[in-house]
């Protein structure tokens, strides 16, 4: 059965003129704003639990209902997994079965946490950004997370960063910006998940017939080694 899946339309016909202009600006200044208490709390938590039995770190960000997290916690039991989204209606989505004891699901800002994870020390094994929004208006540049303010943070993060979408031009830009903050990356390939979906919107980007991309880049900057 073909799912139903509408594709990205954008008045935007190839990378932003103004990408390096952003990227190199977000960069140079580091990201003031203070980070929300409620996301202070949760990242303490967080802290707190892993402290306890410390392991190798992956993160997903905006995770959504977690359908992803849960499989990446299952891929790497010897990890401890957290799946970050702000909303609590998209984490509280009930499954039949448990969480994998080494997945933890964080009502958090991503943009907070990631500053806040910086700040720690936290070096990752793995980042996942799974389909972000792509704000495909030409205006919404600033809001792409590789032209906002919170890229620096996300890079000094480190690990082996995973971005997918089914917007080609999204994940041509984010190569290009990885390359302006001199970061490894293979550029903008196309998968084939063969049916093991990582999300529920790869799952019918890929069933309505849509290209799925991704762009992978081992970080190497700041706090990253």
């Amino acid at each position: 059965m073909q799912a139903d899946s509408r594709e990205i339309y954008s008045n935007q016909t190839g990378v932003h003129d103004n990408l390096e202009q952003v990227v190199l600006k977000h960069l140079r200044h580091p990201f003031l704003k203070p980070p929300a208490d409620h996301t202070r709390q949760a990242f303490t938590a967080v802290s707190e639990r892993i402290s306890a039995a410390p392991a190798p770190l992956i993160l997903d960000s905006c995770c959504g209902t977690g359908v992803s997290s849960r499989q990446i916690a299952l891929q790497h039991p010897d990890s401890w997994v957290i799946g970050l989204d702000r909303s609590a209606k998209r984490l509280d989505k009930e499954y039949e079965d448990a969480l994998p004891d080494n997945l933890l699901m964080v009502q958090a800002d991503c943009v907070d946490f990631w500053k806040l994870a910086v700040e720690a020390g936290w070096q990752l094994q793995k980042h996942y950004l799974l389909y972000p929004n792509p704000y495909p208006k030409s205006v919404q540049l600033k809001y792409r997370w590789h032209g906002h303010p919170a890229f620096a943070d996300l890079l000094r993060l480190g690990g082996l960063l995973e971005v997918r979408s089914n917007w080609q031009l999204y994940i041509e830009e984010f190569s290009q910006a990885l390359k302006l903050a001199e970061q490894a990356t293979e550029g903008c390939e196309v998968i084939d998940p063969a049916g093991q979906y990582l999300t529920l919107f790869e799952r019918k980007y890929c069933q309505s017939g849509q290209t799925v991309y991704r762009c992978l880049s081992t970080l190497s900057f700041g706090n990253a080694s």
